[in-house]
């Protein structure tokens, strides 16, 4: 008999906090009034219409359903969410805590390793960067001293669960290419490092090897696993980069020099790889060689001292302008390298302003623009779900009072998956607390 009464007010409470923990119900949404500027397309003053999480219409006479929720926007603009093309969000909250860190694995290759796994919905860092605007992320894995990461994942930067804010678990492949590297900072002695080049190039040129023998392996395990007597035990290792062989799944290749950029072109073309060329400080050298492989970059850090003593102060500066004249598609992000000292995810709420900079030498600020939305949805081909306000995309927008270039614009309302989601974070909570000390 109490087994009997208590039974139901148990289930009773279960779906309570079902309930409650549960993401809300996407609501009807229109954003009337504001200048929108669909990047796609030219600019206008009008409405925006939400419905069940998507773009029904926008347009300067778009109609608003009867039940819909009116977001005054008079005299402020609407855009597209921005992406941080290459982040670490969710994975690290405090650098200088271990506990708290989860951007690499131990071991040299790791394909089967997924950062959505690690990724930590709760993190302090992710409210401060859509508050500035961005409202997805690539979340990826980071090598120490490795050659493959793991699998980046495409996620909304809103919500309980990673389930409920990931958009593709596993979007792309993340590869360190095994770089010459000849000069290298020593935390240890705070001073840099230098390596003979025979020896630096030795050293490289084995693990691009071993990394040549690992797809090699990945081809036969497929073709195995393929066959219909196959009786060999599952690989998780060479089961994942077989997804990648042959112009599957996507791959992000991170290099930065000439030379290195140089291999791992030519790396990708040998292999079939679908490449991606993420960091790439110096690939305004090779513009016309990723022009013509028409390989994209997703650039580090805009905002960076030069590479070399002799560089001019803006030649980090014009990278981007000089890949986008010469016909490559790029984008920005806050953890594809670049800069010097404290960054990673905390960084990734300046990714607008690594764009701005861009725009003022030479990129121009309508393709500094499509670089922080429509061209990071191209480049991992989900342009038909991001990148633009276009009816049947996925409503990720900012309503702000200029553009998210200049850093004195606020981001008003704040729109991921069809829901306002508040601006709030630990940026504004200390200031609050600390301002009438």
């Amino acid at each position: 008999m109490r087994t009997s009464r208590v039974l139901p007010a148990v289930l009773a409470l279960s779906r309570l906090v079902n309930l409650a923990a549960s993401p809300a119900s996407a609501e009807t949404l229109v954003i009337d009034g504001a200048t929108v500027h669909p990047v796609s397309a030219e600019s206008f003053v009008g409405r925006v219409v939400i419905v069940d999480g998507l773009i029904e219409a926008a347009g300067p006479d778009a109609v608003a359903p009867a039940d819909a929720r009116v977001l005054d926007a008079s005299g402020l603009h609407v855009y597209p969410g921005l992406c941080d093309s290459f982040s670490q969000l969710g994975l690290v909250e405090i650098g200088a805590v271990s506990a708290t860190d989860d951007r690499a694995e131990m071991g040299m290759y790791n394909p089967h390793l997924r950062a959505a796994t690690a990724i930590h919905p709760a993190s302090e860092v992710i409210p401060v960067a859509r508050a500035n605007g961005v409202t997805h992320s690539v979340v990826a894995p980071r090598v120490d001293d490795g050659v493959i990461a793991g699998q980046a994942a495409l996620v909304n930067l809103a919500g309980w669960t990673v389930e409920e804010m990931t958009l593709d678990v596993s979007i792309a492949m993340v590869i360190a290419w095994p770089e010459v590297e000849t000069r290298s900072f020593d935390f240890s002695t705070f001073s840099f490092r230098e390596t003979p080049f025979n020896e630096a190039k030795e050293k490289a040129e084995e693990r691009q090897n071993e990394l040549r023998d690992w797809l090699d392996a990945a081809r036969h395990y497929a073709q195995a696993a393929a066959s219909s007597d196959n009786r060999g035990e599952r690989n998780l290792e060479l089961e994942a980069l077989a997804e990648i062989v042959d112009g599957g799944q996507l791959v992000v290749i991170l290099a930065d020099a000439k030379r290195d950029i140089e291999a791992a072109v030519a790396f990708a073309e040998e292999q079939g790889l679908r490449m991606i060329l993420g960091g790439g400080r110096e690939a305004w050298k090779l513009k016309e060689l990723l022009a013509e492989k028409e390989i994209s970059v997703i650039l580090g850090l805009t905002q960076s001292l030069p590479r070399e003593e002799d560089d001019p102060y803006d030649r980090p500066f014009r990278n981007a302008g000089e890949l986008a004249a010469a016909g490559v598609r790029i984008a920005f992000s806050s953890g594809a390298g670049g800069g010097f000292g404290p960054g990673g995810p905390h960084l990734s709420r300046t990714t607008p302003y690594e764009s701005g900079m861009a725009a003022a030498y030479g990129l121009g600020r309508e393709e500094a623009l499509k670089a922080l939305t429509l061209y990071p949805a191209q480049i991992f081909g989900v342009d038909d779900r991001l990148g633009s306000i276009e009816a049947g995309k996925i409503a990720n927008l900012i309503v702000t009072d200029g553009s998210p270039l200049e850093i004195t614009t606020q981001v008003r309302y704040l729109i991921i998956a069809g829901r306002e989601v508040s601006t709030a974070n630990r940026h504004d909570r200390l200031y609050e607390r600390y301002r009438s000390r």
